[in-house]
């Protein structure tokens, strides 16, 4: 089930908050357990039970650390339950990359075991890894409630693409939530600009995208513009899938962290990921580099700790060698900053600002295709290398019907909407103005719906 279907939108969603709101306070978490479990069950039923084996064995872990603490025992019974987790991880997601790598390597064809990837692994395994760590480092209490760990695993608003939630966040919210009806009504708010982000702008991208790939004649500028159409896309894609969650959230009481605040407007590879996938950056951060020695080691480790780190953010996003040259790509840059390039860039701001949009252009190239020879060969088509022409007839066609989506997209990932929003928020014909645009969105996110095809969120894979 995703968010962006007619399922999710009217037969899931509106009975879901009505018996969540209906019924006493304790029983609550109870309910998003159950709607969770569904929700999964929906598209993944045979995985459901891996889901319920992970939570059991997070609760067990969990009280057995808090037990033992301060002891060796614990860290071992750590270690166990993080390689467990990571286990069934690698197993579903690297099995057949590994086989085939094997293969390659040894020279000897060896059959792959095909399996399909659980929805959501990378993001619950995530949560879980940080729930026992933070019990081993006491920033948090072994949960006793059962029903309460699992609710927060298993909560199907962030379940299958984030943001990834530390237990520590909404520790408290799991046993006591505020209801008002300023928040309800900001969630339903942000939900619906979320789906409009994914309906609207990123499922009309992804055509325009979808036009070059399928495309057996090439230019310059559309190769150009289809690499803008695919880092626009997967933008609104992830942060509408993002707001929707947060949106939620805040439906049922919850507070999720913000998981992108603008990131085209950096001036640098190293604010850009500040801005990106932020719950994502932080885990990293939180829970490898700074284990690692962080910045605080000498120059060689520290630049191995980035490395490290870069290898397993590309990793993370998907068993393929493009994913992994993308992790070192951000890494080299990231390396470079650091050493040098950033105090050039802090004084010189239009330069800073194309460096980031072409970087990223070219990293999402990259990540885009899991043939090499594909990438390269846009990228010798983007700086003229291939003897094709500057524009086609057809692609000129293309980029002339899309090009008022673009428009809208470009300004879509600066704050100039939301400071508009902001102003009209404080005048007296918001109280009407607001739920009218909202509903029309609403009304138009579901005509699109019904007239389109199934397109689930690009980060689903991951």
């Amino acid at each position: 089930m995703i968010f962006s279907s007619i399922t999710f939108l009217y037969y899931f969603l509106p009975p879901v908050i009505l018996l969540y709101f209906l019924i006493p306070a304790k029983f609550k978490n109870i309910i998003i357990l159950i709607s969770s479990f569904i929700f999964y069950a929906w598209g993944e039923p045979k995985y459901v039970l891996l889901m319920a084996i992970d939570i059991i064995l997070s609760y067990i872990s969990g009280l057995l650390i808090e037990r033992f603490h301060g002891k060796t025992l614990a860290k071992i019974l750590l270690l166990i339950s993080i390689c467990l987790c990571l286990s069934f991880l690698i197993f579903f997601k690297y099995s057949d990359f590994m086989l085939e790598n094997l293969s390659k390597a040894i020279g000897v064809k060896m059959p792959t075991l095909n399996i399909s990837l659980p929805i959501g692994i990378s993001f619950y395994t995530f949560q879980i890894i940080s729930y026992e760590i933070d019990v081993y480092r006491k920033n948090a209490n072994a949960q006793r409630n059962i029903i309460d760990l699992a609710a927060y695993i298993s909560l199907f608003p962030q379940l299958v693409a984030g943001p990834i939630v530390r237990y520590t966040d909404i520790e408290n919210q799991l046993k006591k939530r505020c209801h008002k009806i300023e928040n309800i009504a900001f969630g339903i708010k942000l939900f619906i600009i979320g789906l409009s982000k994914k309906v609207l702008i990123a499922n009309t991208l992804g055509e325009l995208f979808g036009a070059y790939s399928e495309s057996n004649q090439h230019s310059i500028i559309f190769s150009w513009i289809s690499a803008a159409s695919y880092a626009l896309q997967i933008y609104f894609d992830f942060s509408g899938y993002s707001d929707m969650a947060i949106g939620i959230g805040k439906i049922f009481g919850f507070d999720f962290c913000k998981n992108f605040n603008y990131p085209y407007i950096s001036k640098s590879i190293t604010e850009f990921w500040r801005r990106w996938h932020i719950s994502l950056g932080s885990w990293f951060r939180d829970y490898v580099y700074i284990p690692l020695g962080g910045n605080r080691t000498g120059k060689i480790k520290w630049l191995r700790n980035i490395l490290i780190v870069w290898l397993l953010t590309g990793l993370w996003h998907g068993a393929s060698w493009n994913f992994v040259i993308w992790g070192l790509y951000f890494a080299a840059f990231l390396i470079i900053e650091k050493l040098f390039l950033v105090k050039f860039l802090d004084k010189h701001k239009i330069l800073s600002h194309i460096y980031v949009i072409l970087t990223v252009l070219i990293s999402f190239i990259i990540f885009s295709s899991e043939d090499i020879k594909n990438t390269s060969r846009q990228l010798i088509e983007m700086f003229g290398f291939n003897k094709v022409p500057i524009i086609t007839a057809e692609h000129s066609y293309y980029i002339r019907s899309y090009f008022v989506v673009l428009v809208i997209a470009i300004i879509g990932t600066t704050p100039f909407p939301k400071q508009i929003m902001k102003k009209i928020s404080i005048t007296k014909a918001a109280v009407i103005i607001e739920p009218v645009i909202l509903a029309l969105l609403m009304l138009l996110c579901t005509s699109y719906i019904v007239d389109g095809s199934f397109n689930p969120f690009l980060y689903f894979r991951f």
